[in-house]
């Protein structure tokens, strides 16, 4: 069943020239925004001459959105389609048929793994269970909440080497060899997804997917860039900056999202594998680079390093990055305040 939840009109407009230069036509800028993918909002931005053709185009893009949202999916069955779960439930006992971009999905995840140093492995699913069920409790109790036991975290570290998940190219099967071991691909579902569909989408549009910001182009036939905002950690209604951006994606990883209070001390959900608790470096850590998934993936390997060692990283994709350290200072790399704005 479509799910289109919300469609509202923008106040902005741009003028085009039509091939007899003598008649302007103003387009209106829309804003789609989707609540049912990756458990986030979803929302699309661009200039269309009517509403009905632009609700066709959101419509498509949420369509191929949700088709990445089930395949991901850690929690929930979808009749007819062997997802993630599938690939979970069947941990130890037997290989799983799957599409093909769920192989191509799992082939890069395996990369970033390798190039962020084990920083990103989505193979710590039983890590990241442990503390999404001692967040879930502590929201939900926070006179009680607690965080997960030590012995606990140790156990599960056991059951999380990235060798244990056997992609199966030739007969299109993924298995996880070890029973006690789980994918938990959060922290590049999201930016992958949104890549691959803004490489399919039409031009001069801006897709974020929870944040995972893409352009498709200019805003219009002059060139003109879309703006986005970096938010700070401290308030979420202000800024830090904005930069313009045309072909490029943004992603932002950050010690405010998916939180809970311990003892009077704030917990969030990026999870360090040295440490096996939250990581500690930065607050937040702001990415742009022409591929969203390399972004989701870099935004959140730069989380857990030091800045040093993040621009080698860097430097591998051709990306840009901003942190904001534990004092609230902002540091950039090198090509960075070329895209600011204000």
């Amino acid at each position: 069943m479509r799910r289109f939840l919300a469609f509202f009109l923008g106040i902005s407009f741009f003028l085009t020239g039509c091939a007899s230069d003598s008649v302007e036509v103003k387009r209106k800028q829309y804003t789609a925004t989707f609540l049912d993918l990756f458990d986030t909002v979803t929302s699309i931005t661009g200039y269309a001459d009517s509403e009905e053709e632009f609700h066709e185009k959101a419509q498509e893009i949420h369509d191929s959105l949700q088709t990445y949202h089930q395949l991901f999916d850690i929690y929930h069955d979808y009749e007819g389609v062997a997802n993630l779960k599938t690939v979970n439930d069947q941990a130890g006992i037997a290989p799983v048929k799957v599409e093909n971009t769920l192989i191509r999905f799992l082939k890069d995840c395996k990369t970033y793994y390798e190039t962020t140093g084990g920083r990103v492995n989505v193979a710590m699913g039983s890590v990241l269970a442990l503390w999404h069920d001692a967040r879930s409790r502590g929201r939900d109790d926070p006179a009680n909440a607690r965080l997960p036991e030590d012995d606990k975290l140790k156990e599960a570290d056991k059951h999380t080497d990235i060798n244990a998940l056997v992609i199966d190219e030739d007969a299109s099967t993924v298995y996880i060899a070890d029973p006690q071991m789980s994918l938990d691909v959060g922290a590049i579902a999201k930016g992958w997804a949104a890549n691959e569909v803004s490489e399919n989408a039409p031009e001069a549009l801006l897709i974020s997917v929870g944040g995972n910001v893409c352009a498709t182009g200019a805003k219009d036939e002059k060139g003109t860039p879309w703006v986005v905002g970096i938010q700070n950690p401290d308030d979420p209604e202000k800024y830090l900056h904005t930069i313009e951006v045309t072909d490029e994606c943004v992603v932002t990883s950050g010690d405010y999202q998916r939180t809970y209070m311990v003892d009077g001390k704030l917990y969030h959900h990026i999870i360090d594998p040295e440490t096996l608790y939250p990581g500690t470096y930065w607050r937040s850590v702001t990415i742009v680079c022409k591929d969203s998934g390399a972004a989701d993936a870099l935004s959140t390997a730069l989380f857990i390093m030091s800045k040093e060692e993040g621009q080698a990283l860097l430097d591998k994709y051709d990306a840009e990055a901003l942190w904001v350290d534990r004092n609230g200072d902002i540091q950039y790399s090198p090509g960075f305040k070329k895209l600011i704005r204000t």
